[in-house]
């Protein structure tokens, strides 16, 4: 039974409104990802820390937000999606004050938390309700505007970040949030109308298995590369998460009330979409942490200088995303994914030709093809699974598609990451063979280099050394590129399940 006034605005008029306030949220909860990262040296420097402890102020945002995830569905059926909405947002930017005035990383890594708890609920509830406020067959414009937060904050975080650390303080990153975060709520609190409620049991059992295997998952992906992947601790968190989510699954199969309605996945739309969207978010993460480690570790960047570089791209993907809503409205997502995917396949391949004498416009440009691919094939591939299913069931859809975005961002880091270390020591090693002083093809060059230095034998080597790591990285960079590529060129025939029209998918 409903409790409350219908959310969809009465006529034909596209809820422009609406769809501001909702995009507040989910932009600040994304930003707040990417604008921390840059920050991380300054608070070692502040807080007297090692990259082991400051690395728990990542973390911590990372767990918290994918366990509350799976239940954010729940919540804004059984509350009311503007209500939770507006809570989300005030844990949110109540944490972000907290943090703000943290005193030492561990009281920053508790306040990161608590703003976790907020920001991790923050993009499900904001995306279910819109899928309550616009009519169906504006959904995917709607989706298109609402997804500029989603492509464009990841990469403005970094250079607004950089300007606020190098220019203002590092306490200004959490305590930006503070009035956006107050004016969202305000508005919210105004103009959102309620969306109906529905009565549920809370399925208690569910959200403990779910909470416990992602954040066994979470947690082994994030410390993997450190910890070793083969290591004990990381082996027995993936066995550990394995289990957990195995009983979760059988568990909600026989729930008649499940937290997270794993039956959603025999609509065949629905599956290929989140298929689709986890096999191309391991591969797009290439572009988004391997051009700034590029960029700042080999060419010499700044954050910010970094962020520039790559703002075009940023706003490509935003002026594609709405575009390709009106396109999604009248032709459907197959032919916009296939053809956007395609596009980003081609320029990841491309980036392998990166090397440390590229010319960084020509990075840029690259990247701003990318990022129209991105904005032409993303959005449809979600809106197209969303609009598959029921409208009843749009807030627990948005809760799953929503975790394995979070989960895939996490495994294409780590995965990518792994690669590219991989990589590296073997392109040092092969290099490592030709530079020494009994090779009669390096001898000359450090002579050379020793002559020209002033430097001994030794410190000619070393700096020749030097030179081969540098080398070995960008070398590994452009292999990982080619991992990158293949991953979102395996996402292309998957999106020929999707179909013309989510609704079709529906039957209606």
């Amino acid at each position: 039974m409903s409790k409350a006034k219908p959310a969809v605005s009465e006529g034909n008029g596209f809820p422009w409104r609406e769809l501001f306030i909702l995009v507040i949220g989910p932009f600040m909860a994304i930003l707040d990802g990417s604008i921390v990262n840059v920050a991380v040296p300054k608070l070692m420097a502040v807080f007297g820390v090692g990259t082991d402890k400051v690395q728990w102020v990542l973390t911590a945002y990372l767990l918290t937000s994918g366990v509350v995830i799976p239940v954010s569905g729940y919540l804004g059926d059984v509350l009311g999606y503007r209500r939770m909405y507006i809570l989300s947002l005030a844990a949110f930017t109540l944490g972000s004050l907290f943090c703000g005035l943290s005193w030492s990383n561990t009281s920053l890594v508790v306040a990161r938390v608590c703003q976790a708890v907020g920001g991790g609920m923050l993009v499900p509830i904001s995306m279910g309700m819109l899928f309550k406020v616009v009519p169906r067959g504006k959904m995917g414009m709607a989706m298109g505007i609402w997804g500029i937060s989603a492509m464009m904050a990841p990469t403005i975080g970094p250079t607004l970040g950089g300007y606020l650390v190098d220019e203002l303080s590092w306490h200004m990153i959490f305590l930006i949030n503070l009035p956006v975060g107050l004016l969202g709520m305000f508005l919210a609190a105004v103009f959102l109308k309620e969306t109906p409620l529905l009565k549920a049991r809370f399925d208690l059992v569910g959200c403990l298995l779910c909470g416990a295997g992602c954040f066994a998952v979470l947690l082994a992906l994030s410390e993997g590369q450190d910890k070793g992947w083969t290591s004990q601790y990381i082996v027995t968190l993936l066995a550990a998460a394995f289990f957990f989510l195995l009983l979760f699954v059988l568990w909600e199969l026989q729930e008649e009330q499940p937290m997270l309605d794993v039956r959603l996945l025999a609509n065949p739309v629905f599956a290929a979409s989140l298929l689709t969207t986890a096999v191309v978010t391991i591969g797009l993460f290439g572009g988004l942490f391997l051009v700034p480690i590029f960029t700042q570790n080999l060419l010499g960047l700044t954050p910010m200088q970094t962020g520039l570089l790559i703002m075009p791209s940023a706003l490509a993907s935003g002026l594609m995303m709405p575009i390709s809503g009106r396109l999604y409205d009248k032709i459907g997502a197959k032919p916009l994914a296939l053809v956007g995917l395609s596009v980003v396949a081609y320029t990841t391949w491309e980036l392998h030709k990166i090397n440390l004498d590229i010319s960084t416009h020509w990075l840029q440009m690259m990247m701003v093809y990318r990022s129209l691919g991105m904005g032409l094939a993303m959005m449809p591939i979600g809106t197209a699974g969303m609009e598959a299913v029921e409208a009843r069931l749009s807030g627990r859809a948005s809760a799953f598609n929503n975790l394995v975005r979070q989960v895939s961002a996490s495994l294409g880091i780590a995965f990518l990451t792994y690669v590219m270390t991989k990589r590296q020591a073997y392109h040092f090693s092969w290099l490592a063979d030709g530079f020494s002083w009994t090779s009669p093809v390096a001898y000359g060059a450090l002579q050379q280099v020793k002559q020209a230095l002033a430097l001994s034998g030794d410190s000619a080597l070393a700096v020749i050394s030097l030179a081969a790591q540098r080398q070995a990285m960008a070398s590994a960079i452009a292999d990982t590129f080619i991992v990158s590529a293949v991953m979102v060129a395996v996402a292309i025939p998957l999106s020929l399940f999707l179909g013309k029209k989510g609704k079709d998918a529906r039957g209606g």
